[in-house]
């Protein structure tokens, strides 16, 4: 009896262009197709191969077309057939369809296609390698149109890439989409962005504590964290403060069609902090048994203390502050923790002001937002100055690097022109959203005020993060300690300063906290004058209050 031939094993491949393309029913329809064919043929299918890929470039990129080729490496002696759709599914880059066909020889395998058949013949061949072309072609076509038509949308002013953290895309009234801000996710970016502009989070490290610390927010680490990067990149997008540009389409960055999150002006104040780096007033490990931990420098070294248990008799514990640094005189000079934390505590007191001159700074604070919003003209014309300026240099820059060829130098420019863009749109912000206030003065001080008059007070909450607050809201740079003597009077934050120079508590401190305090002498303070006999001033006119240095929440 004749024995009964097996028949040809065979393996089928199928292939869409991208991911969202598997939403569809492209690759179970070229399945059935092939399995149809294979059928006819008398084929045995063995596998599928699936991809969501492009067919440009390498196929070694390609998950499913590495997984076939190493499918037949594995069984050299089977023969096996590839059957697949389309010729443009199998490649679509001629360099590389000639190598996948190459390699598929190389593993004893033969190749099908649905429509074109494959000889051995030079018009076979020929053919074959047109097609190839061809589709080659097709595709950098269709990536040309994509581009150009992308490129026109930056150019209206519409986001086209993924959505950033945020912001979702939503179907736009005259077709395409547009971003709008995302429900869940929005208030969420927004309280990072406006805490690191305004010293709440005072580092990177803080920001990314608090994204990890919201549920809601994706993580990108397995642990549940976030690397540093992505908060860098996070806070540096311009796209937050209603931006877009496509620097590598040769789109400068303008104004969008998408709601911003924060002002340009936040975001300038963001990238000025990221370049000059900030003051942190505590470690990143920072525990509440050992609070003031990187917050207090050694005296002689000014090289922030570390901390630590040292252990007694009977396996009793004690804690104690120290220099570590080598070559400091007061290296492992330790300092209990009672000591140091009660000093601290007592300098706490010593910065709550009586209430009079709480006050007589909410009265002189209001003098001033007054003062500031009856000059809202003054302010949008100077912006609209400061925007023609801005404009007049960038034609200026323009100009030298259209009579330069010096690369180094073209760089530099278009640095500089890039500097000033950023200067004109943040001005022509302010001057499209005018001078007035953005919130109430009594929401913006009653949080103040509040703060200012019980430092203290939040400090014995015991609470972390308000002890992290009053650290960094109290004190412009490090404390220092020196044994023996004490804690020295730091650099107050600016609104402490103000307050004490009209009367604070400070001066009453012991000599190690005094400060360079001086009482204004008695009688009236009068204006330079000249050196002729001193004479009356005129009736005095009234005049605002200015306290250099402080910004108040304005649109400026």
């Amino acid at each position: 009896m004749k024995e009964q031939s097996k028949p040809q094993k065979a393996v089928i491949y199928c292939r869409v262009s991208s991911k969202s393309q598997l939403q569809g029913s492209g690759l179970d329809s070229q399945e059935h197709r092939c399995r149809q064919y294979a059928a006819e043929r008398g084929y045995s299918v063995e596998a599928v191969f699936p991809d969501d890929v492009s067919g440009g470039g390498d196929f070694m990129k390609r998950k499913g077309m590495v997984a076939l080729l190493q499918f037949l490496e594995d069984n050299p002696f089977d023969n096996y057939v590839v059957v697949f759709d389309d010729l443009k599914r199998y490649a679509r880059d001629t360099e590389f369809h000639l190598k996948l066909k190459r390699e598929m020889e190389m593993r004893g395998a033969t190749r099908d296609c649905l429509n074109f058949r494959f000889e051995d013949t030079p018009e076979s061949k020929f053919v074959e390698t047109v097609l190839a072309a061809q589709g080659e072609l097709e595709r950098e076509q269709n990536r040309r149109q994509v581009l150009q038509k992308m490129k026109a949308r930056v150019e209206q002013g519409y986001w086209v890439k993924k959505a950033p953290r945020g912001y979702v895309y939503e179907k736009a009234k005259g077709g395409g989409k547009v971003l709008v801000p995302d429900p869940v996710l929005y208030p969420i970016v927004k309280a990072a962005l406006d805490g690191f502009a305004s010293g709440r989070f005072g580092s990177q490290v803080e920001v990314k504590r608090y994204l990890e610390s919201e549920p809601a927010y994706p993580k990108d680490m397995p642990n549940g964290g976030m690397r540093h990067e992505t908060i860098v990149r996070l806070l540096k997008r311009p796209v937050y403060a209603g931006m877009v540009y496509a620097p590598k389409w040769g789109v400068s960055m303008r104004p969008g069609k998408h709601q911003a999150m924060i002002s340009l002006e936040t975001h300038n104040r963001i990238r000025e902090i990221l370049e000059r780096g900030v003051y942190a007033p505590s470690r990143t490990d920072t525990r509440p048994d050992f609070i003031l931990r990187g917050a207090v420098a050694c005296d002689c070294c000014k090289k922030p203390l570390t901390a630590g248990y040292s252990k007694g008799k009977m396996g009793k514990r004690y804690a104690y502050y120290w220099c570590q640094q080598k070559g400091c005189e007061l290296r492992s000079k330790t300092i209990p923790r009672e000591k140091i934390e009660g000093e601290f505590a007592e300098l706490l007191k010593a910065l709550e002001p009586a209430p009079s001159l709480i006050q007589l700074a909410s009265a002189m604070f209001k003098d001033l937002w007054e003062h500031e919003r009856q000059n809202a003209d003054l302010r949008v014309s100077a912006h609209r100055k400061e925007a023609e300026d801005a404009e007049k240099a960038i034609d200026k820059f323009v100009d030298r690097i259209v009579d330069t060829t010096n690369p180094r130098v073209i760089t530099a420019l278009e640095k500089r022109i890039e500097d000033q863009e950023r200067i004109k749109l943040a001005a022509e912000q302010k001057v499209s959203e005018g001078g007035e206030p953005l919130v109430p003065f009594e929401s913006v001080i009653k949080l103040a005020l509040k703060y200012l008059s019980a430092p203290y007070t939040l400090w014995e909450s015991g609470r972390l993060e308000l002890q992290r607050l009053v650290l960094k809201l109290s004190f412009s740079g490090h404390l220092t300690y020196r044994k023996g003597v004490g804690i020295k009077l730091p650099e107050l934050s600016l609104p402490f300063n103000v307050i004490n120079h009209l009367g604070g508590n400070m001066s009453a401190l012991t000599p190690a906290f005094a400060g360079n305090c001086e009482m204004v002498p008695r009688g009236r303070i009068e204006l330079p004058t000249s050196s002729l006999p001193m004479m009356r001033s005129t009736t005095e006119l009234p005049r605002p209050f200015v306290l250099p240095g402080i910004s108040l929440h304005w649109r400026e």
